[in-house]
């Protein structure tokens, strides 16, 4: 998936790769959206925990920390961050639990990073504008990633990020 991305991603390829029959495959996984959920499940575990290190490393300015790792992660892994979102599960199947937790595991990280800015904040309050703030962040490095912001001759599209996530911190009472 790193190497093709989405659009090139085939069990078949992954059953060449490893010397496997591609029946082997569907043996472990029941189908190719199983299997694309574990590589994707296997993605956010890696993005939760560059986002944890980064934020660790970060200093003081948390939130700053938290928008640059958004963005460094996807920019070091673009086509497996991308598969993430490329990937949708057929209608009537739902997310195994397991893999719901590995999402979970990287939002919980925003939350309570957004929690420490609001501290006067319920948690209900917290998780709304932090879903939010995450569509936001998402927002603008998918278009860093695609070349919209460079087609629009913007630079700094992390700083433009970290700028809105601040701003609405702010409008809620946050510092």
């Amino acid at each position: 998936m790193a190497e093709t991305g989405f659009a090139g991603f085939s069990a078949r390829a992954v059953a060449r790769r490893i010397g496997y029959s591609v029946g082997t495959i569907y043996n472990v996984f029941e189908s190719l959206d199983h299997l694309l959920i574990a590589i994707n499940g296997r993605t956010f575990e890696l993005w939760t925990a560059y986002l944890a290190e980064r934020i660790a490393e970060g200093g003081d300015d948390r939130i700053r920390s938290l928008v640059e790792a958004y963005f460094g992660f996807a920019r070091n892994h673009p086509k497996l961050w991308m598969a993430i979102y490329d990937h949708r599960l057929p209608p009537g199947m739902a997310m195994p639990d397991r893999d719901m937790e590995k999402r979970r595991a990287l939002t919980r990280i925003v939350f309570q990073e957004i929690a420490r800015q609001l501290p006067q904040c319920t948690d209900s309050e917290v998780e709304h504008l932090a879903r939010s703030l995450i569509a936001t962040v998402h927002g603008h490095c998918t278009y860093e990633l695609n070349g919209s912001f460079a087609l629009m001759g913007e630079k700094h599209p992390t700083a433009m990020a970290l700028g809105r996530v601040r701003e609405a911190i702010a409008a809620a009472g946050g510092s």
